[in-house]
C-alpha cells in the first residue's frame, strides 16, 4: 500500500498534546484533592496564605477544567466567595461587641436599644479596625472552603464518580450526585439564558433583566427535575428487585450496628478517659459490621460499566498533593503554630510562614502533574500547510468530479 492510500487516522474532535494524552482525570481525586485543599484551608486564619489557597485553586482550575458549559462556573463561586466576607463583615459592623479601649475607632453607628430579653446582643454602636479585620478573615476562611467545593464541582464530573461507589449504596450515591450536579446544572441555565438574551439584542444587566433570567432558569431547572423523575423511574430506582425482606432487614441492622460501632469507637479515640473497649476494638467491629452490610446489600445489585475511569500515577499524584498540604498544615512542624492563627492585639502584618506556603505549592503541582483535558477542534482533520487534504488518496476537487 503506497503512501497516498493509506487511510488517514481520525482524532476524533481532540487536539493532540505534545508528551501526554488528553484524558479526564479520576473525578475522587479531584475530590480527594479539593477536600484536602479545605482541609488545609480550615486549619489558618492567615490572609496572606488564604489568598494563597485562591490563587491555587485559581491556578489548577484554569488550566485543568475541561470545555463543559458548567465547567466555566468557577467565577460564580468566587463572587459567592466574596459575597460571604461581604455579609460577615456588615454583620459585625451592625452587631459591634467586644469593643475595647485598644482598638483602633474607624466609625459609630446609631445604637438601637434592645429589650432585656435580648441582652447581650448589641445593634449599632463603635466599630474597630479590629473587629472587621477579624471578620474579614473568617469569612475569608469560609470563602476558601466553598471555592475548593466549587473547584471540585468544576474539575470534577460527579456523575463520573458515582461508579465507583458500592452497589448497596447506590440509592444513597444517586442522591448525593444529583445534590453535587444542582449548581453545575444552575450555572449552566444562567450561561444559556445569557447567551439567548444576546442573540435578542436583550436587557442583560441591571435589575430589570433579572426577571427576564430567573423565570427562564426556574423553567429550566423544573423541567430539568421532571426529566430526571421519569429517568429514574424507568431505570426502577428505589424498587426492591429481588431482595426479599430478610435480607434487608438484615443489611439495616448491619449498617445501624456498625455506624454505631464507628460512633463508639471514634468517641473512645477522642476521650481519653473512655474505656478501652470504646477505642479500636469498636472501631474495628463496627467497620467489620459495615463492610458485612455492604458486602450483603450489594448481592441484589447487578451493575455494567462502559469504559470504566482508571485510577494511575495521576490520579495518586494529584491525591498526594493535596493530602501533603493538609498533613503539613496539620502537624506544625517546623514553623510556629501561632503563625498560622495570627493575632490582631496589637495589631500587625502577619507573617508568612516557609513550610505552609511549600506546602500549599506541593498542592498547585497538581495543575502540573495531572493530564491535560481533551480540546476539541474546530474541524476533525486538518491538512498541512501547502499540501492539499486527500480523501481514500484523492483531492476534494476529483472527489466532486
Amino acid at each position: 500500500m503506497s503512501a497516498v492510500d493509506r487511510p488517514v487516522k481520525s482524532t476524533e474532535g481532540f487536539a493532540p498534546v505534545a508528551g501526554r494524552v488528553p484524558r479526564d482525570l479520576h473525578p475522587v481525586a479531584w475530590w480527594i484533592w479539593a477536600l484536602a485543599l479545605a482541609t488545609a484551608a480550615s486549619r489558618t486564619t492567615n490572609p496572606l496564605l488564604l489568598f494563597l489557597v485562591l490563587g491555587v485553586l485559581g491556578f489548577v482550575v484554569t488550566s485543568r477544567r475541561t470545555e463543559t458549559p458548567w465547567a466555566r462556573g468557577f467565577k460564580y463561586y468566587l463572587w459567592l466567595a466574596l459575597t460571604v466576607v461581604a455579609v460577615r463583615v456588615t454583620f459585625r459592623c451592625v452587631f459591634a461587641t467586644g469593643i475595647t479601649p485598644r482598638d483602633h475607632l474607624l466609625f459609630s453607628l446609631p445604637r438601637v436599644p434592645t429589650p432585656d430579653w435580648y441582652a447581650g446582643v448589641q445593634i449599632g454602636g463603635p466599630v474597630s479596625l479590629e473587629a472587621v479585620l477579624s471578620a474579614a478573615t473568617d469569612g475569608l476562611r469560609l470563602a476558601c472552603l466553598l471555592c475548593c467545593i466549587g473547584a471540585a464541582n468544576t474539575l470534577a464530573n460527579p456523575k463520573r464518580a458515582l461508579r465507583v461507589l458500592p452497589g448497596a449504596l447506590y440509592e444513597l450515591g444517586v442522591a448525593v450526585t444529583v445534590a453535587l450536579s444542582v449548581a453545575p446544572q444552575l450555572v449552566q441555565s444562567v450561561q444559556r439564558v445569557f447567551r439567548a438574551r444576546r442573540l435578542r439584542a436583550g436587557r442583560s444587566k441591571g435589575l430589570r433583566a433579572l426577571r427576564g433570567i430567573a423565570v427562564p432558569v426556574l423553567e429550566d431547572a423544573l423541567e430539568r427535575s421532571m426529566h430526571l423523575a421519569a429517568a429514574m423511574d424507568s431505570r426502577g430506582y428505589g424498587r426492591a428487585g429481588t431482595a426479599t425482606r430478610a435480607s434487608r432487614r438484615m443489611t439495616g441492622a448491619l449498617m445501624l450496628l456498625g455506624m454505631c460501632g464507628l460512633c463508639a469507637g471514634m468517641y473512645g479515640l477522642l476521650d481519653g478517659t473512655a474505656p478501652a473497649l470504646l477505642g479500636l476494638p469498636a472501631l474495628a467491629a463496627g467497620s467489620a459490621l459495615c463492610v458485612g452490610g455492604l458486602l450483603l446489600g450489594g448481592r441484589r445489585i447487578r451493575r455494567t460499566s462502559y469504559r470504566p475511569d482508571p485510577w494511575r500515577a495521576a490520579e495518586w499524584a494529584v491525591s498526594l498533593c493535596g493530602v501533603a498540604a493538609a498533613v503539613l498544615l496539620r502537624v506544625s512542624v517546623g514553623y510556629d503554630a501561632t503563625e498560622l492563627n495570627p493575632s490582631l492585639h496589637p495589631l500587625s502584618w502577619p507573617t508568612l510562614p516557609a513550610v505552609p506556603v511549600v506546602a500549599l505549592l506541593l498542592a498547585a503541582l497538581a495543575g502540573v502533574l495531572s493530564p491535560p483535558p481533551g480540546r476539541p477542534l474546530a474541524t476533525a482533520t486538518t491538512a498541512p500547510a501547502g499540501r492539499p487534504s486527500t480523501v481514500g488518496g484523492r483531492t476534494p476537487s476529483e472527489v466532486t468530479r
